[in-house]
């Protein structure tokens, strides 16, 4: 039997909440809800939830503001609920920040369930590419299993953490990462603003794996900005 499939409810409405929770559970999904935009980020951190309902209108962080730091956080499809009234400008604007669908209230459980599905063949077929190796070049690999790097023709053992924070910017070659994107992926939302922890380990990765710290081949800073990995002609 499959894995029950894992839905993280965010929306500060009780009635829809509820409604999702017994909804979704009659289609087999099993259901996770926060209240506000905050508790859906620790849960989203906490849970790795399959997929994320989000409403858009809600107190002190709307849905905007909650899809761009998921998406600085993991890759799970992302379904908006929008008021009737909502502009089209909106949607537009809900979808560049990463949301994968988006339904207008009310909307009817069987298309949701519809769309829902949708996303989740979608995220199956991306994970299926991921593999257990990152190669942003043809001499760079990065095996996730034995969090095992190899340059060329040296490879190293990569602590936990160094790995994950190195795992994410190889994932994200060429991109510039801000240092909050960073915290959020590898030590939750909660540790947002404690950006000397990124340098910290920049800096340890930097010792580790660059011939010459100090003037870094693979790990560049972006002054204001954050941290990209470099892989020459492959990133």
């Amino acid at each position: 039997m499959a894995p029950q499939r894992q839905i993280l409810v965010i929306e500060d409405d009780y009635s829809i909440r509820e409604m999702l929770v017994r909804m979704l559970g009659r289609h087999g999904f099993g259901v996770i809800t926060a209240p506000d935009a905050m508790h859906g980020l620790r849960e989203a951190f906490r849970m790795h939830p399959d997929a994320i309902i989000l409403d858009v209108m809600m107190p002190n962080m709307d849905g905007f503001e909650a899809c761009k730091r998921l998406r600085e956080m993991t890759d799970t499809p992302i379904l908006f609920l929008t008021g009737q009234a909502t502009k089209t400008d909106d949607v537009v604007k809900g979808l560049n920040l990463g949301a994968d669908e988006y339904m207008t209230k009310p909307f009817r459980i069987e298309e949701l369930i519809s769309r829902l599905s949708v996303c989740l063949r979608r995220s199956a077929g991306r994970s299926e590419d991921g593999g257990d190796v990152i190669s942003p070049a043809p001499s760079i690999y990065l095996d996730c299993t034995r969090h095992e790097l190899t340059l060329g023709d040296r490879s190293l053992y990569l602590p936990p953490k160094e790995f994950e924070v190195l795992r994410l910017l190889m994932r994200h070659a060429g991109r510039v990462l801000t240092l909050d994107a960073i915290l959020s992926q590898v030590w939750g939302p909660e540790r947002l603003g404690e950006t000397n922890l990124v340098k910290q380990y920049i800096y340890q990765l930097r010792r580790r794996i660059e011939p010459d710290p100090k003037e870094p081949l693979y790990l560049h800073s972006v002054r204001g900005g954050g941290y990209y990995f470099y892989a020459g002609d492959g990133s």
